[in-house]
């Protein structure tokens, strides 16, 4: 199969009339039961291949990537964020990379989109950060966005992965010598700005009517999981627990894991769970809007997207 030279590049135009905006859609909403949930992507991350499967073979990882008609060497990660609404709570989950880094420029339009769709920041009145990584807190720490919450959202990160940001271990992961650094800053950046909201919980912890987070760990130490479940029907918010290659191969490793096997077995075990269950599943850096069902395939399983139906 010949090589793609490059990826789609993000499609912006004016149709004719001046500042039209974007072409392409940047949210989707689903309904769970008495609660809505919206997916919004926060753009993306281009990144080398090899952080996809740090644990296989660089033929075999040729073979998947050929197989979906990509190029070998870079890969677009999707970056969805999302919000949620319980009754009177409206729940940001994580807030995207932020304007920091110019290595990830096509990325950081979460604030831009979410106030694009008429949201008022200072209605959110809780915020779930699935773990500590610039790409899920870095939204929170441009500048002027503290300001425009309000001055009590709760922030509610699991204890360990405050714990494991005083002092990160990059000991077991293959990333690009530039992002340990900005990881660290990034993580000591939102936890200085927003110590006085941060809300830490052990295990698990109730945000509001039908929406939960548990930790799993293993992508970090306190990662974790939305759970959102009202009349029956239930998605599961995975973070970063399962990336687009991990259905057929859910044993391939990730490079920003920092416990690589029990990342894999958190992985296997949330795929078993949503294949049985028949729940939808979204994730941080699955195909905007990541949000399908999962079925067994073999060894591997099948992410069956949902259907647009607006």
């Amino acid at each position: 199969m010949s090589q793609i030279t490059r990826n789609v590049q993000p499609v912006t135009a004016s149709l004719g009339r001046k500042n039209a905006g974007e072409l392409v859609p940047s949210r989707y909403a689903v309904r769970i039961g008495d609660v809505d949930v919206v997916l919004i992507s926060d753009g993306v991350l281009p990144l080398p291949t090899s952080t996809m499967s740090t644990n296989v073979s660089e033929a075999d990882r040729n073979a998947w990537f050929d197989s979906r008609f990509l190029q070998r060497d870079r890969f677009d990660w999707a970056l969805n964020i999302a919000l949620v609404r319980s009754g009177e709570h409206l729940i940001l989950i994580d807030s995207g990379v932020g304007d920091g880094f110019e290595y990830f420029s096509r990325a950081g339009q979460s604030v831009m989109r979410l106030e694009s769709a008429g949201i008022d920041l200072k209605a959110i009145t809780d915020i779930v950060i699935t773990h500590m990584h610039m790409d899920h807190v870095g939204g929170l720490n441009n500048d002027g966005v503290k300001a425009k919450l309000r001055p009590d959202v709760r922030i509610h990160v699991a204890a360990a992965e405050v714990a494991f940001w005083k002092d990160p271990d990059f000991s077991r992961t293959v990333m690009p010598e530039s992002v340990p650094p900005a990881l660290r800053r990034a993580a000591a950046t939102f936890v200085k700005l927003y110590s006085e909201n941060i809300v830490l919980f052990d295990r698990t912890v109730d945000v509001a009517a039908g929406v939960s987070a548990r930790v799993t760990g293993g992508h970090t130490p306190g990662h974790c999981v939305v759970d959102v479940a009202s009349n029956g029907e239930k998605l599961t918010f995975v973070g970063d627990a399962i990336f687009e290659v991990n259905f057929d191969h859910p044993a391939w490793q990730n490079g920003f894991e920092h416990d690589p096997e029990k990342a894999a077995d958190v992985r296997i075990a949330l795929l078993d769970e949503a294949a049985e269950s028949g729940a939808l599943l979204a994730a941080a850096h699955v195909a905007f809007p990541s949000i399908g069902r999962i079925a067994k395939n073999g060894e591997g399983f099948r992410f069956v997207p949902v259907l647009w139906d607006y």
